[in-house]
């Protein structure tokens, strides 16, 4: 007879249980309810992606089969499909948000590691679509035979861990979903060259926070300071003055404009910042990390099992 915990039983140790509750409590989550909380609800589906269920029929099929072991897993006496499907329909999604945020900052910490010496911490912004079923998620239809969600990430780029995520339709652009960045005025971000262009990335400088992205070709500007004594591989380093006729007045102050040469893809890269207090050669480091978000987004369409629930 085995008289050790379960793996899965070992994991769960690691979460706070008592702040979950304290969370619920605040949502009044678990309102009317007397067999499936809201704490068995996560540990149910913390079981479908490690057990790497494809869908909540399957996930069902697995737990039957373990019917014996979920109440010490901690799910419950019975975990049926209906009330499953009912408890993602109807329980407030704000209590498993404030707890995946706490979790979150948990990791951060645990994970601080100042890579590039700067004084705040270095973000990285980002999108990447998720396909789902369309008859299951019909609110998520963006073609004529297809649904999806975006999912808008600001990636912390030294602790390696998504610090703020957004999620929309898959037809929501980048530059919407800016506005509920939370900004933090010494910390840096790192964008993609589609929205420097957009009201809401201008809107978003004018905030303080130093941004840094590469340069879209429709891009307007005039030179009006060079800098001298570039360093290796540094083409140029400019104070440019947005021209277009909507950028001009929504930001009439300069921005840095650098170009620098890849050796490793012999390829010319030009970034537009408006950090002044950094090197040249900082600026392209920073960006070169940017593609740390990309493998995050890889890693997350490998390993998460979301498309059918």
């Amino acid at each position: 007879m085995n008289k050790e915990k379960y793996v899965l039983s070992q994991l769960i140790l690691f979460l706070n249980e008592d702040k979950f509750r304290r969370i619920v409590d605040k949502y009044r989550g678990n309102r009317y309810i007397k067999h499936f909380t809201c704490w068995n609800q996560p540990l149910a589906l913390m079981f479908d992606q490690l057990s790497n269920r494809e869908s909540l029929r399957d996930l069902i099929v697995a737990l039957e089969a373990h019917h014996s072991k979920c109440y010490h897993l901690g799910m419950g006496k019975n975990v049926s499909k209906s009330s499953l499907a009912r408890a993602h329909q109807d329980r407030n999604d704000h209590i498993f948000e404030e707890h995946a945020y706490y979790l979150v900052s948990e990791a951060r910490q645990k994970r601080v590691n100042h890579i590039f010496k700067l004084s705040g911490n270095v973000y990285a912004f980002d999108s990447t679509t998720i396909d789902l079923c369309l008859s299951v998620f019909w609110w998520a239809k963006f073609r004529k035979k297809k649904g999806g969600i975006k999912v808008h990430t600001l990636y912390d780029v030294e602790t390696q861990i998504p610090a703020f995520f957004h999620i929309t339709e898959a037809s929501v652009h980048d530059s919407k979903a800016m506005n509920e960045i939370p900004y933090e005025p010494d910390s840096y971000y790192i964008l993609t060259a589609v929205i420097t262009t957009s009201r809401c990335y201008i809107r978003f400088i004018r905030l303080k926070p130093t941004s840094l992205s590469e340069q879209k070709k429709n891009l307007q500007y005039k030179s009006i300071q060079w800098k001298r004594r570039l360093p290796k591989n540094v083409l140029s380093d400019v104070s440019v003055l947005l021209t277009g006729f909507y950028p001009k007045q929504y930001y009439p102050e300069p921005l840095r404009l650098v170009k620098y040469w890849d050796e490793e893809q012999e390829r010319e890269f030009t970034f537009i910042t408006n950090a002044t207090h950094i090197s040249a050669l900082q600026v392209a480091e920073l960006y070169k990390n940017r593609w740390q978000v990309e493998m995050f987004f890889k890693w997350l369409k490998q390993h998460l099992k979301i498309k059918r629930f």
